[in-house]
């Protein structure tokens, strides 16, 4: 058996060996991390994996290891992934090709409204500078409304020009979501389950899709902690799957580079689809969805850090984010 094929079978054994109520013992490092985890009515569950190994894995508020988690806005991070492999794959030319490219019916309407849309391109989507007014906050209830999401979202008028300010918005990861559809001749679900998930040993659920059938692109997605975990340690071996690599040069890099600060936090700055943020001291970028939903991954310390919530948010939400960044800073720092 080759090396790449023995690091898939692992994979596949990893993703599918989850029937245990606790995995990992909790070693004494981590007792402190756990007694916090343990307070926190929303959390579902805390991993830990070091260097490739999962050192702690616990599920919380009757949550198992085969609990998929709604991951919210990580699914943005996910959609980022699948314009990696579709580049990887050739599919896509470069992040600099205009996305009139693969939507021109829907740019020519768009481009009537404004015609520096023509300037809109994959990067710009994948870093929230496309300049569109946000189809996120109270924007969001209309947009998921409308009749047809991508031509909403292309519709909304322009803010700033392409490529200058950070605005974020779900209707940018819609509108990547269809980019993908068309690119690669797939849906966005089939794409993700060859190019993403078959490779690192598991399957997909399938999660919403808009009027016209496209697969949500930044919201909903459905995945267990572990395949969380093994997406981050994917993000951690620089795109290495064993001897394979599923991302191109240069592109884990590109993804982890802050490209500005949003308004929705001015403590983080977001790279391609993942937030970026000092951790204890270090650096480290992560997904983050609504509610408590986490891939932490922390380079300099080889880890991988995953949460998962209950998306219900209440008052107490701002508490429990801070707890998860406490619990994460508390392992990095190695003070767990």
């Amino acid at each position: 058996m080759s090396v790449a094929s023995a690091v898939i079978v692992l994979a596949l054994g990893f993703a599918a060996a989850a029937p245990a109520q606790v995995a990992v013992p909790v070693e004494p490092r981590f007792e402190s991390v756990v007694a916090l985890a343990k307070a926190l009515p929303r959390l579902r569950s805390l991993l830990v994996s070091e260097d490739g190994a999962l050192v702690l894995e616990r599920y919380f508020n009757g949550a198992r290891a085969t609990t998929a988690a709604n991951v919210k806005s990580a699914s943005k991070s996910i959609l980022s992934a699948l314009v990696g492999r579709a580049l990887m794959l050739g599919h896509v030319a470069s992040v600099s090709t205009p996305i009139s490219t693969y939507l021109p019916v829907e740019m020519a309407a768009a481009v009537k409204t404004d015609a520096r849309k023509a300037g809109i391109t994959i990067e710009h989507l994948l870093t929230m500078k496309t300049g569109l007014e946000s189809t996120s906050g109270r924007n969001y209830g209309p947009w998921v409304r409308s009749a047809n999401w991508v031509r909403f979202a292309l519709a909304r008028p322009m803010i700033a020009d392409p490529g200058t300010a950070i605005e974020y918005s779900t209707g940018n990861s819609h509108v990547l979501s269809a980019v993908l559809t068309r690119a690669t001749k797939q849906t966005t679900f089939q794409f993700a389950q060859t190019a993403l998930a078959g490779p690192l040993g598991f399957r997909l659920s399938p999660w919403p899709r808009d009027p016209q059938g496209i697969y949500f692109g930044g919201n909903d997605m459905l995945l267990t902690p572990r395949q969380m975990v093994a997406i981050g340690e994917l993000y951690l071996n620089d795109g290495r799957l064993g001897d394979t690599r599923l991302f191109p040069d240069g592109w884990v890099a590109a993804t982890a580079t802050p490209r500005g600060r949003s308004r929705w936090g001015s403590d983080r700055e977001y790279g391609y689809g993942w937030w970026t943020r000092s951790l204890a001291g270090t650096s480290s970028f992560y997904a983050w969805g609504y509610g408590g939903q986490f891939i932490f991954v922390v380079p300099d310390r080889r880890l991988v850090i995953v949460t998962t919530s209950d998306p219900n948010v209440s008052q107490e939400r701002r508490d429990h984010l801070d707890a998860i960044y406490e619990m994460a800073e508390r392992i990095v720092s190695g003070i767990g």
